[in-house]
């Protein structure tokens, strides 16, 4: 990593320290960032799938782009891939995520793997579950899963995400784990990832127009 990336990167986490600190507290409001009221309450893929969640959060951000021209940067979304447009020195090591749609990382199926870390497993890393290609697409893990919805709206989009997780506390170690990664993190790095794909599609449309 250049040493202007890595303070660059440094940067960034200390302004948004504040952010991380206050989320517990903030539940309420940022478990519907940039949400409608009729957007937290429609059905999104996987609603179904974990039932008991003690854990959900819906967030939506309109982009200055169509639906097909967003859906790219979800494909290509993972750890050791494209990364995750978000705070690249937590998420991705460091590794600065694309800034550009990578065409070897654009065929998806149902069972790849989102990987989230280094190590691949089915704890550590989301798998496809299914999708329909610029509509929506569901990732999913044995205790959580991350649904996208790409909704047009005229010439521009409304990218609708929504994690729901179950706390498994008969693994206590592991779910104290969850419980501060997503009490804590989820909510800085989703609003950041939701702007980060936001700025690559609607400078990628921009750039072909």
């Amino acid at each position: 990593m250049k040493p202007a990336s890595l303070i660059r990167q440094t940067l960034d986490l200390i302004v948004a320290i504040p952010l991380f600190a206050v989320t517990p507290v903030i539940r309420p409001w940022h478990t519907r960032w940039g949400a409608s009221p009729t957007e937290v309450g429609s059905a999104m893929p996987g609603d179904d799938l974990f039932p008991r969640a003690q854990f959900q959060a819906t967030r939506a951000i309109t982009i200055d782009a169509a639906p097909n021209e967003v859906w790219p940067w979800l494909v290509q979304v993972g750890f050791g891939r494209a990364g995750f447009y978000s705070y690249d020195l937590l998420d991705s090591l460091g590794h600065q995520s694309a800034e550009r749609i990578v065409p070897e990382l654009q065929t998806l199926s149902v069972g790849d793997w989102v990987p989230m870390s280094p190590t691949v497993t089915a704890t550590t890393a989301f798998k496809v579950d299914s999708f329909d290609p610029a509509a929506w697409l569901l990732w999913r893990k044995p205790d959580s899963t991350w649904s996208w919805r790409l909704d047009p709206a005229g010439q521009r989009t409304r990218l609708v995400t929504r994690i729901r997780v179950v706390y498994d506390w008969h693994k206590p170690a592991a779910a104290l784990l969850s419980v501060f990664l997503i009490e804590v993190g989820d909510f800085a790095m989703m609003r950041r990832m939701l702007k980060g794909i936001r700025r690559r599609a609607e400078t990628q449309t921009t750039r072909v127009a």
